[in-house]
C-alpha cells in the first residue's frame, strides 16, 4: 500500500525538540517518524532532544542540541537553537521536562522567537491542581496546540482554559504496509488465528486479561495462539526488573494456555515491525487505562490493515466506531474471550473489518500526517510575518 500525501509546496526550517532514539518510548518513536517524513519533503528538521541524563550517545541521528531537564542555562540554549528556525514543533508529556509536572517547559516558550506548535500527547482527565496550571500555559503560549483525536480535543477545550480556536486535530502517524507486506484478506488463511499485542511491557498493559480469554476459548479450533512483543519498558525495568513479563508467564501455566502464547522480545525496525503487525490475524490492546485519549499503537494496527479488539478507551472507541475493530469492557477476560470468538468464528465480520482498517489506514500515513503540520506551520509563519511588518 502506498503512503499518500501530498507536502506543502514552500520548505521550511522545523526545530522539534523531544525525546529521541535512541531512547525506547512511544514519544521517541514518534518524533523520530515525524522527523523522518519532513525531512522527506525537503524541509530540514533541527532536533533538540531532551535528556533526562539516562540517554545514550544519538550516533548518527540529526541532533543539534539537547535540552538538560533542570539546567537554566540549557533552557536558554534550547530556546536558542529553536528560535533559529522558522517554526518550533514540541511534544509534550508531563514526566519529559524538568520540574514540577515538567514546568520548565513554561520558561523555554516563553523564551522562544519563533511560532510553536506544541502537541499533546497526554490531557489528564483529572488532572492535580499543578498539571492544570502548567497545560493551561504550555496552551496560552503555543502559537497552536495539536491533539491527536477529537476526544482530546473535546477534553481539552471543555475541561480547561485554552483558546480552542489555537487547537488542531492532526492523528497520530503511522507506517503503512508496503505492497508486498504479507497480509491475507481473512487474516487466517491456512494456520492457526494469531493473536497479537506489542509495545514496551509493563503494568496497565492488561496482557494478564488476553491471557485469561485465551483460556476460555478451549472450544475454538484450531486454537488462537497468542504473540507479546516487546521488552520491558526502560523505566519499568530499572525499578521492578522482569516481574511483569515473568508473572504473565506464570498466568500462561495456571491456566493450562502456556503453549498457545509466546513472547517475543526481537528487535524489529518500523518495516519490519509494520510486516509482523500485517501478518496477525487480530491485534489485541487490552489496557487498562481509561483515560488514554493517544495510542500510537491502535493507529499502527489500522495502518496495517489489522481489525483490532481493544478496551474502551477513549482513541479506541473513536478510532474503531466505523467498523475497524470492536471494543470491550476493561478488565473483563469473558467480554475479551467473545469479542475474539465472534470475529474468528464471522469471516464476514473478519473481513469487514480487515476492508474498513484499509480504507482508514492512507489518511494516518506519515506523509499526511506531515503534510497536515507544514499547512499549519505555513500559516502560522505567515502570521508572524504581517505582525512584524
Amino acid at each position: 500500500m502506498p503512503d499518500h500525501g501530498s507536502f506543502a509546496a514552500r520548505p521550511c526550517r522545523v526545530g522539534l525538540l523531544s525525546t529521541f532514539p535512541p531512547r525506547l518510548c512511544g514519544l521517541a518513536t514518534f518524533a523520530s517518524a515525524l522527523e523522518r517524513a519532513l525531512s522527506r519533503a525537503g524541509n530540514r528538521v533541527d532536533v533538540v532532544r531532551i535528556d533526562d541524563g539516562d540517554d545514550l550517545p544519538a550516533i548518527g541521528r540529526p541532533i543539534v542540541g539537547a535540552l538538560v531537564n533542570g539546567d537554566a542555562a540549557s533552557v536558554r540554549r534550547t530556546a536558542n537553537l529553536l528560535s533559529r528556525c522558522d517554526v518550533a514543533v514540541i511534544q509534550h508529556e508531563y514526566g519529559i521536562f524538568g520540574g514540577v509536572d515538567g514546568d520548565e517547559i513554561i520558561d523555554l516558550l516563553i523564551k522562544l522567537d519563533v511560532p510553536s506548535i506544541v502537541t499533546l500527547h497526554t490531557v489528564p482527565l483529572i488532572p492535580s491542581d499543578h498539571q492544570r496550571t502548567v497545560l493551561e500555559s504550555v496552551c496560552d503560549l503555543a502559537s497552536a496546540v495539536v491533539v491527536m483525536t477529537g476526544a482530546a480535543r473535546t477534553r481539552l477545550v471543555d475541561l480547561y482554559e485554552v483558546d480552542a480556536r489555537k487547537v488542531v486535530t492532526i492523528p497520530h502517524g503511522a507506517t503503512l504496509a508496503s505492497s508486498d507486506a504479507h497480509i491475507d484478506g481473512s487474516g487466517l488463511g491456512d494456520r492457526p488465528p494469531q493473536l497479537l499485542t506489542w509495545g514496551l511491557l509493563g503494568p496497565g498493559k492488561g496482557i494478564e486479561h488476553v491471557i485469561d480469554a485465551l483460556a476460555l476459548l478451549g472450544d475454538v479450533a484450531p486454537r488462537p495462539r497468542y504473540t507479546v512483543a516487546g521488552v520491558t519498558h526502560p523505566k519499568v525495568f530499572s525499578a521492578r526488573g522482569d516481574e511483569y513479563r515473568h508473572s504473565l508467564i506464570r498466568r500462561a501455566w495456571a491456566n493450562g494456555v502456556v503453549s498457545s502464547v509466546t513472547f517475543d522480545d526481537s528487535y524489529r525496525d518500523l518495516v519490519g515491525l509494520t510486516r509482523f503487525v500485517a501478518s496477525s490475524s487480530i491485534v489485541v490492546l487490552p489496557y487498562d487505562s481509561r483515560d488514554q485519549v493517544t495510542s500510537g499503537v491502535l493507529v499502527d494496527a489500522i495502518a496495517a490493515g489489522r481489525p483490532v479488539i481493544a478496551t474502551e478507551f477513549p482513541h479506541a472507541v473513536e478510532l474503531l466506531s466505523s467498523g475497524a475493530g470492536a471494543t470491550v469492557p476493561h478488565a473483563d477476560p469473558v467480554a475479551m474471550a467473545h469479542a475474539i470468538k465472534e470475529v474468528l468464528q464471522d469471516g464476514e465480520l473478519l473481513q469487514s473489518m480487515v476492508s474498513e482498517a484499509r480504507r482508514l489506514a492512507p489518511s494516518l500515513s506519515w506523509s499526511s500526517v506531515a503534510t497536515r503540520y507544514l499547512q499549519l506551520a505555513e500559516g502560522l509563519i505567515e502570521a508572524d510575518a504581517s505582525i512584524a511588518i
